[in-house]
């Protein structure tokens, strides 16, 4: 798992200057650490976005996140036995319902570090995410799991009116640009 990781951080090009700090957050996690799929870690862990578009690319599709409480894109923990692709794919098909998820690129997206807080029993960790551009039918029926109060395509440019995450607005600006 480590080499594919690896294969695919060098591929990827970093969008914008703070993008670039934080590959290199994430490439400095994955040299140093053994463990980076599942939970096992203390320290973080990998995780796998779906970013999902319609088919003419002028819809996202987001969950409003129940633990969070805004609007991000699909996604979650890897398990130790998947790739990240695998990972990518599970989160989006358990996080929507929808069968006409495809994958657009093997290659990352886009990628993401960020902190977790203290919650419960578990200690203050990082996600390291990783995502992948996915498209599906507009038109299929949604299913919202318990990890979500809800799920909503939105067009690319109200999205800016539901959440300001820098994350979500580079994905945004990312699609406009394909």
């Amino acid at each position: 798992m480590k080499l594919e990781i690896k294969g695919l951080l060098s591929r990827y090009i970093p969008y914008d200057e703070h993008n670039a700090k934080q590959y290199e957050k994430l490439c400095e996690f994955v040299d140093i650490q053994e463990i980076l799929f599942g939970k096992r870690n203390p320290v973080g862990h990998i995780t796998a976005s779906a970013w999902i578009v319609d088919r003419s690319y002028k819809h996202v599709l987001l969950t409003h996140h129940a633990k969070l409480n805004r609007w991000l894109q699909l996604g979650g923990h890897t398990e130790e036995d998947e790739t990240i692709i695998e990972s990518a794919l599970r989160e989006a098909f358990e996080e929507s319902g929808l069968n006409s998820v495809s994958l657009v690129s093997e290659e990352i997206f886009d990628l993401d570090v960020h902190e977790i807080p203290k919650h419960g029993t578990t200690e203050k960790h990082y996600h390291y995410d990783l995502r992948f551009l996915m498209v599906a039918s507009k038109e299929e029926v949604l299913t919202i799991s318990d990890e979500s109060h809800d799920l909503k395509w939105f067009e690319l440019d109200e999205v800016n009116r539901h959440t300001d995450e820098v994350s979500i607005l580079r994905m945004i600006d990312k699609t406009r640009h394909l």
